[in-house]
């Protein structure tokens, strides 16, 4: 969090050298950061980056490829983009599409979102054409911003738009590149002329910082609106813990349309650290990346640790910088945690948890290469316990409190807690619910859909989604529970089961899928007999390559299945 005690910082007038951003020293006398521009910081996400960009204009505030941006560059870019939103449009954008993927335009799109006062809605150019389509029509934009390597995708979806954004940014194009009649175009000649927008529209807590598309149950994505204000709570929960400094270098490991990214972005720009965006390929092996640009902070989702034990890079002590690893998004084997925390043994090693609803993350569990292994159930880690002033319910089917120890859905109340689907109230319904409290406070809590328990010591552990709970042959049937055992078995890295075949519709047997080194088909149907009773046992079992993956980097069960019903997988089961 940011504390200014001293109002008169808000009109001191930061100096950059002229070869760090020449329109800045061209124009280093005009007081763009004015007193109004730094009133109430604390209120909104991108309040950090403006104190950072004017305590420290010449730090490095993001690196892309060979490129680095100082704070003060990439503020003047961002401003030049917001004055080019503002004046071009009838009225204040409410939200604004960044179509880029890992560029540079993809982060300051961000941060001129913000400060034209709109919430930022990521899309990616790797989703299929409809789906981005679906995002862009459900978001209703004011704008787009675009980059080289999405505008072509742009051009193939433009014709299928309901309507298309009245404003749109290419800034690394010109405007022969994108030939369009009716919105206002502002290539990047424009906006280098641009001037830089010198005081921001006032935000308040309240209103959206973004607007994140998951997955939903119809086919059609789910946007879930995140307040600057539930956004602000888990960056102060997690800066109590973590202590990010401006000597911190982060990864940034996740494609801006998962949240997890915000972690990388603002927890290091709200304090003051350097933020480094990691091609997709390096991160096949990150080790050369992380020493070159004195990685600090490690930021991913299990597989890709996973995938780097499974190649065997994965070496004792191969990642000796690392102060913090930090994982999300999926379930954290216990293997891959240990094997983890011997090559980073300088490092603490966390295991987040939270749905896109709960804003980032809302739980954590710190790995103790003493203890945790015996905590791990199905071999996976804990989850641990909730953030600071969030409560939570575990309930039963019957939509009852469980007693302690036994297993339930999960649901939490609290400031990070979203509003609601965006303008789907009968989705928002069926996901949250409110309760009346003893102290006459009314609290909203999300349903998560995954199963847990809890530990003596009361911390939770994950025990697969409720919607992986199946019956084959009368038998209730866990598959998180499976692949658990799989992944007790030597040689294997990754495991995922699901429910087929299916006979309309309803799962008559189990499939298994192990990712692993020199594991034996048959040896391991024979192991898991060890674990699990006859009927919980798979019907056929692959061993892949690698585990498909969607587009945030976890396993894609639905993309296995798809592959069982087309007949594609590659080797014959056993």
């Amino acid at each position: 969090m940011i504390h200014l005690h001293d109002n008169s910082l808000a009109l001191e007038i930061i100096h950059a050298p002229a070869n760090t951003i020449p329109e800045y020293a061209a124009a280093k006398n005009r007081a763009w950061a004015a007193a109004s521009d730094l009133r109430g910081l604390d209120q909104v996400l991108h309040g950090g980056f403006l104190y950072h960009a004017q305590r420290a204009p010449e730090a490095l505030a993001l690196t892309v490829g060979d490129q680095a941006w100082t704070y003060a560059k990439l503020a003047d870019t961002a401003r030049r983009w917001a004055m080019a939103l503002l004046r071009h449009l009838p009225r204040p954008p409410q939200r604004v599409g960044v179509f880029a993927y890992r560029s540079t335009v993809s982060y300051a799109g961000v941060l001129a979102s913000l400060f034209a006062g709109a919430a930022f809605v990521p899309l990616n150019r790797h989703f299929p054409i409809e789906r981005t389509c679906a995002m862009i029509d459900q978001a209703d934009l004011d704008a787009l911003i675009i980059d080289p390597g999405s505008l072509a995708q742009f051009r193939q979806l433009a014709g299928q738009l309901q309507r298309v954004p009245p404003c749109i940014l290419i800034p690394e194009n010109d405007a022969a590149d994108l030939q369009m009649d009716d919105p206002f175009i502002a290539d990047r000649t424009y906006l280098r002329q641009c001037d830089p927008l010198e005081r921001l529209p006032a935000r308040s807590a309240s209103e959206h910082a973004y607007l994140l598309f998951t997955s939903g149950s119809t086919g059609r994505p789910k946007g879930v609106p995140i307040s600057h204000a539930n956004v602000l709570s888990f960056i102060k929960t997690n800066q109590q813990r973590y202590r990010i400094t401006p000597d911190d270098r982060l990864t940034q490991t996740f494609d801006q349309t998962f949240d997890l990214s915000v972690f990388d972005l603002f927890m290091a720009w709200n304090h003051g650290a350097t933020v480094c965006s990691m091609p997709a390929i390096q991160l096949l092996a990150p080790f050369r990346f992380l020493r070159d640009h004195g990685i600090t902070v490690w930021f991913s989702v299990p597989s890709v640790a996973a995938l780097l034990r499974k190649q065997g890079l994965l070496t004792p002590g191969s990642l000796p910088r690392l102060r913090l690893s930090l994982f999300c998004g999926e379930a954290l084997p216990r293997s891959t945690a240990e094997a983890w925390q011997a090559a980073a043994p300088h490092s603490v090693i966390d295991n987040l948890y939270g749905p896109t609803e709960l804003t980032i993350a809302c739980a954590v569990y710190r790995w103790d290469p003493n203890s945790s292994a015996n905590q791990c159930v199905n071999e996976t880690v804990p989850i641990g316990r909730l953030y600071p002033g969030l409560k939570q319910l575990i309930v039963n089917d019957q939509f009852e409190p469980v007693r302690f120890g036994e297993e339930g859905e999960l649901c939490v109340a609290g400031p990070q807690t979203f509003e609601g689907y965006w303008r789907d109230e009968a989705q928002t319904l069926q996901r949250c619910f409110t309760l009346h409290e003893a102290g006459g406070r009314d609290l909203t809590y999300y349903r998560t859909g995954d199963r847990v328990r809890q530990l003596p010591d009361g911390n939770l552990v994950y025990l697969g989604r409720m919607d992986q709970q199946i019956k084959v042959q009368g038998y209730r049937i866990e598959l998180g529970e499976i692949e658990g055992a799989l992944s007790r078995l030597p040689g294997v890295v990754a495991a995922a089961a699901v429910g087929w075949p299916r006979d309309h519709g309803s799962p008559t047997a189990i499939t298994a899928f192990v990712v692993g080194r020199d594991v034996d088909p048959t040896a391991l149907l024979g192991g898991l007999k060890a674990w699990l009773p006859a009927y919980m046992l798979p019907k056929q079992l692959y061993v892949l390559d690698a585990m498909p993956l969607n587009a945030n980097g976890k396993i894609d069960r639905t993309e296995l299945v798809r592959r069982l019903a087309a007949d594609e997988i590659p080797q014959r089961p056993q």
